[in-house]
């Protein structure tokens, strides 16, 4: 985010006039905006790209319709106590309009499983061709496990491991979400298990590993909406 140093003269003032006493403000605006705009237009913009009533914002920070109007007009040199306030209502108002994130958006639907009774030669070679980390396992079409490289690499190093089959080295199955399910709260799920599985109407729709979820992030705040 850039950073817009500006420097405020006390609450009150005229926007024009003799040098006073000045206190720096430290503004962060949103990412994508490439020129350094005036707090005041910015503090404008937002509450009105939020849909905010003038009232509303001057409310929620106890001054009057009228001081706040001047100010944004700037013909008022807010406090940077009073910016601050502003500033911070509006981050609020935003945190609650961010869209909820849920696994749907960042879920991959190419998934690709391994059948229990294959060799690991095979499941090798499916783990190589997409460059996997792991594999979900499966049994007439119902997931009954998983594989992990590691699991995978241990075996091989064994005589004759290659002909061994992955039900023999079967580990526990990944958790299981609908798509519905808060995308912020995979990463405690990633912290005990490497991928999980998404359903919906208990069919298998996709996987989502920890690349995934970063991935399909693209920037997107990790945040749920607050219930009422």
């Amino acid at each position: 985010m850039g950073v817009l140093l500006l420097y405020l003269s006390g609450e009150g003032g005229p926007a024009t006039g003799g040098p006073g006493p000045r206190v720096p403000l430290d503004f962060k605006h949103r990412a994508g905006c490439a020129l350094l705009v005036n707090v005041l237009v910015e503090i404008r913009r937002r509450r009105v790209a939020l849909g905010i009533p003038l009232g509303e914002l001057a409310r929620a920070v106890g001054r009057s319709d009228a001081t706040l109007s001047r100010i944004e007009r700037g013909q008022i040199r807010p406090s940077y106590d009073l910016v601050q306030r502003l500033l911070a209502y509006l981050e609020e108002q935003e945190a609650l309009q961010i869209p909820r994130l849920a696994v749907r958006d960042v879920l991959n639907r190419a998934m690709v499983t391994v059948e229990s009774s294959a060799t690991l030669l095979v499941a090798a070679q499916r783990m190589e061709g997409g460059a996997f980390s792991q594999l979900p396992v499966v049994e007439h079409g119902r997931v009954v496990g998983s594989l992990s490289e590691g699991a995978l690499l241990r075996a091989l190093a064994r005589s004759k491991g290659g002909r061994a089959r992955v039900r023999e080295i079967l580990e526990p199955a990944y958790p299981q979400v609908d798509e519905e399910f808060p995308a912020d709260l995979l990463p405690g799920l990633f912290a005990h298990y490497p991928a999980v599985l998404v359903t919906r109407r208990g069919e298998l729709r996709g996987i989502v590993t920890k690349a995934d979820l970063i991935r399909g992030l693209r920037g997107t705040a990790l945040r749920r909406t607050p219930t009422a």
